[in-house]
């Protein structure tokens, strides 16, 4: 599993021009899935998630994670994170998780964020043509890749 973690003042999602999903400060997430990821991969992503100290204290270090600033999460799938680009002017997406498994993973994902970690989470619609519009903070962005940890 690959996601891109921007930390941002407010994002919205919508598709054919509504918007779907909207939160103030907080986690965009872009989530790319592999057809290898498993519950136990998702479990261990949402923990580096849930837990990841990259909002500032009253010092201004990076010392507070999002459920200490009351922060939300916009999740938005996103298999292109997955792109061979070596060869060629076109990526190939032959390393993301075919749709069933995709979609079944990044809900998992979602839903362990809300249930284990009770963070309020916004998504967007699997496979879906969507339209994310965010304005980043700091800008903080992490890369997350489950075959990297």
């Amino acid at each position: 599993m690959r996601i891109i973690v921007q930390r941002v003042s407010q994002a919205n999602v919508a598709i054919d021009e509504k918007v779907v999903g909207e939160i103030s400060k907080g986690f965009v997430l872009l989530v790319g899935v592999h057809d290898d990821d498993t519950a136990e991969t998702v479990a261990y992503m949402a923990r580096k998630i849930a837990n990841m100290r990259i909002f500032a204290d009253e010092d201004d270090k990076l010392n507070l994670n999002i459920d200490q600033v009351s922060g939300a999460i916009l999740s938005i799938s996103q298999f292109t994170l997955y792109a061979r680009t070596k060869k060629g002017n076109r990526p190939s997406f032959i390393d993301a998780a075919k749709p069933n498994h995709g979609d079944k993973m990044y809900q998992l994902l979602n839903e362990t964020l809300r249930n284990e970690y009770g963070l309020k989470v916004a998504e967007g619609e699997f496979g879906a043509d969507m339209q994310v519009s965010l304005i980043n903070d700091g800008p903080v962005t992490i890369i997350l890749d489950s075959d990297e940890g």
